[in-house]
């Protein structure tokens, strides 16, 4: 549908993606592990999509991460296999992971308890396989698992040990590096979970138990790693290939770095509080920002002196007037948490199409949540600076644009609000101009 179209007849709100960037993100994040001398699971969560897994894979299709079984069966209908389902397993889903585990050679769980445990162990495999079972720790990270030091955790690895199920891993999460600030907050992080994680793995060995996988991961630890966690033998993290501006707040990356954005229109002006509305609210932005950024909701490219006053998608700042941003003038923020904005509704003029036909407009996210699993474009800028809709032969997924100084050139003042710089230029900005007053996010 969209393949030769110009880029300003997109239905708008539209995610859109750097592919230029998210491919770098992906190569520094494998030379890291490369040096560290660890292998790379990448999580799905992010992107959810057939092709940003075979970009974190390097086309191997191998050693993923999901956090849905929704994710599990589009990712196995894929090709991909050697998947770790990386949520403490639901009781009620046993006989889902049961099919993906006779139907892939490598399909993992991850349990936190015995009562999990004895789910499993009660519906053995077929084909004589066994349960490859991870148990989760937390390592002080306040997230699920059994505590490090809990003698619980080694009673449970011992039991997963036992009859139909073996121990596979050792899987840690470091959520608690999102709330740092900075390099030195993240590494600090990184070398406590990294040393708990090994303690952990000490005390196994003494207790006579074979464990030979242990796995941490956070997009902030494993993008700022310390040398220490090169006695682990794989991360795990997700949200890299595209980064977002949390990530840039937390200190994970820069924001040149950021891969997304997400495309809105100016569609209404009022002038008596210096306000625009976009087609763009907080169900395309996400909240994680709670408005405190300096720019209010979100990060516009370009326009410092925007603020993002409302969850209803209204900005304010200097300068809001009906010459400056006319009608259905384009305007790209930044994405607060791409996972957040890859759910929510896609522009009514994309909803065609299904998942493994190779038609266009192609389908986001598993096909299995129809209801949820969003409808986009995958959008790449071609060489006569055009859109084409890029499909597999599967499902497409990732929306890319890759941006130049010579495309703001070509596409002339429309193009304007894109405030696209080459990429050696820095991207500091500071947040000036007044604030305007918040309002309700409904506008009428």
């Amino acid at each position: 549908m969209w393949a030769g179209r110009r880029v300003e007849e997109l239905p708008s709100p539209a995610f859109i993606v750097d592919l230029d960037v998210a491919e770098g993100n992906a190569q520094r994040m494998r030379e890291r592990c490369l040096a560290l001398g660890v292998a790379l699971r990448p999580h799905m969560k992010t992107h959810k999509t057939l092709e940003g897994g075979q970009l974190m894979t390097e086309g191997t299709l191998r050693k993923i991460v999901v956090s849905t079984l929704a994710e599990a069966r589009f990712f196995a209908d894929g090709g991909f296999d050697d998947i770790l389902y990386a949520y403490p397993l639901p009781f009620d889903k046993v006989e889902d992971c049961a099919a993906l585990a006779e139907r892939l050679e490598n399909f993992h769980v991850l349990v936190d308890s015995y009562d999990a445990l004895a789910v499993l162990k009660r519906r053995p495999l077929r084909q004589g396989k066994r349960w490859k079972v991870w148990v989760k720790i937390d390592c002080e990270n306040g997230r699920a698992g059994l505590r490090h030091n809990d003698l619980a955790a080694l009673g449970l690895a011992k039991a997963i040990a036992e009859g139909t199920t073996e121990m596979a891993g050792v899987y840690v999460h470091c959520g608690n590096s999102y709330s740092c600030h900075g390099e030195s907050e993240i590494q600090a992080v990184a070398e406590s979970t990294t040393e708990l994680t090994l303690n952990f793995m000490d005390r196994l060995q003494e207790a006579g138990l074979s464990c030979s996988v242990c796995s941490i991961g956070s997009t902030p630890t494993c993008s700022r790693p310390v040398p220490k966690m090169g006695r682990l033998t794989e991360v795990h993290p997700g949200n890299y290939i595209f980064y977002d501006v949390q990530q840039m707040m937390v200190g994970s990356c820069r924001r040149e770095e950021i891969a997304v954005r997400v495309l809105t229109r100016v569609i209404g002006h009022y002038p008596h509080r210096n306000q625009l509305l976009v087609d763009c609210g907080w169900a395309s932005l996400s909240l994680h920002s709670l408005g405190q950024l300096p720019t209010g909701y979100a990060l516009v490219d370009g326009h410092p002196d925007l603020k993002y006053a409302t969850r209803g998608g209204q900005l304010g700042g200097r300068g809001c007037t009906h010459s400056r941003w006319p009608p259905l003038a384009l305007l790209t923020p930044l994405a607060e948490v791409p996972c957040t904005d890859l759910q929510c509704p896609p522009p009514p003029g994309l909803l065609k199409g299904t998942a493994g036909t190779g038609r266009e407009p192609v389908k986001f996210g598993p096909p299995a949540v129809p209801s949820k699993a969003p409808v986009k474009c995958l959008l790449r800028f071609t060489s006569s600076w055009h859109l084409e809709v890029a499909t597999s032969r599967r499902v497409s997924g990732v929306a890319c644009a890759t941006r130049t100084d010579e495309i703001a050139q070509l596409l002339g003042p429309l193009w304007e609000v894109w405030n696209i710089e080459s990429r050696g230029r820095s991207h500091k900005r500071t947040a000036t101009g007044r604030e305007a007053p918040v309002h309700s996010p409904n506008p009428n």
